[in-house]
């Protein structure tokens, strides 16, 4: 018998379930019945963002789980983010109200940090634009007063625990030395192509654990750098789930492509999120705690491997990003 991966555990004790629904690009009509269905399947951790612009579909799921008394609150792990938008202290708990209100919760079980690069707060946009198509950038983050706004938000009892999306390690470093309460989690763009080993080696050192977003290579993402008006020949392409390699070990086991790429990731002891609005698919990508990968397996996925040069979440849709002091992809992890 494999088994189970249930949790990661953090420093703080709390328990994260390693499969999770993500809920990025889950769109309204949507994404309020994929979080029954995954509810429904035995899914107990929900991702979400400000950002996604989804939260009030997927509140009114959550509550519509717990009024019918087969769920209790501790019984779910909930994630939501602070936007760019809110990246700064005085902002921190105005956000984190938005997004409880919305999700109809009076805590979080985890609060991350979206990306470190913040941008203009103008009226609740979530990436405000120039009148050029240039995004409104602050200059100005400080992502240590940022972080103390983040810890009030432990101490007040509106997040059990906090953490960071998109950081590299040089700013994780600078956090962790400054922080009274230190980060849980790190999610970062972890798939088979781009396995971020350095960085998750890092993290353990830090007994911070991570947290693998588009771990099937999101296959849908140049309809989202579309609708933004993004270039989507620019686009890095990975195909993932049609991988020789991975189609030849998910036969040998009877399982789809997706199953041995998330259950890849989880032998690592990374907690992955993948996104699907399909039920049957919602099903399947939960259906990966009956068997376990060998270690040659394990060897033949690693291999795979190509580093940052398969970043897929690169500045397509907001290339002047990088121009922020804060912009986290200058270095290699």
């Amino acid at each position: 018998m494999a088994p189970k991966l249930e949790n990661v555990t953090f420093f703080n004790g709390h328990k994260m379930p390693i499969v999770g629904l993500g809920t990025f690009q889950s769109s309204k009509g949507e994404v309020g019945r994929a979080v029954d269905i995954a509810l429904e399947t035995g899914y107990r951790h929900i991702d979400t963002a400000y950002m996604y612009g989804n939260e009030a579909e997927i509140g009114q799921a959550l509550k519509k789980g717990l009024d019918s008394g087969k769920l209790k609150r501790e019984d779910l792990f909930i994630v939501t983010k602070l936007p760019p938008a809110g990246n700064r202290a005085e902002s921190v708990e105005k956000y984190l109200k938005k997004s409880l209100d919305a999700l109809q919760l009076s805590y979080v079980d985890l609060y991350l940090i979206h990306h470190p690069v913040g941008v203009q707060d103008v009226g609740g946009q979530t990436l405000p634009r120039h009148k050029d198509g240039n995004v409104l950038l602050d200059m100005n983050t400080d992502i240590i007063s940022l972080w103390k706004a983040m810890e009030a938000q432990v101490d007040a009892g509106r997040a059990h625990s906090i953490g960071l999306s998109n950081f590299n390690s040089s700013q994780i470093k600078r956090i962790w030395q400054a922080a009274r309460i230190k980060p849980a989690n790190l999610q970062v763009e972890l798939h088979i192509y781009f396995q971020q080993r350095e960085l998750a080696a890092f993290c353990k050192a830090l007994d911070v654990t991570v947290c693998a977003y588009a771990p099937l290579g999101s296959p849908q993402l140049s309809n989202v750098v579309r609708a933004r008006g993004g270039d989507v020949n620019k686009l890095v392409s990975v195909s993932p789930m049609s991988d020789p390699v991975v189609s030849r070990i998910a036969e040998k086991y009877k399982k789809t492509a997706a199953q041995v790429l998330l259950r890849h990731i989880m032998q690592r002891g990374i907690v992955v999120i993948p996104k699907s609005v399909n039920p049957d698919r919602i099903k399947q990508n939960f259906d990966v705690f009956d068997f376990e990968l060998t270690e040659e397996d394990m060897d033949e996925l690693d291999a795979l491997d190509k580093g940052p040069k398969c970043r897929i979440f690169n500045e397509v849709i907001a290339p002047e990003r990088a121009k922020h002091p804060e912009y986290p992809y200058h270095q290699r992890y």
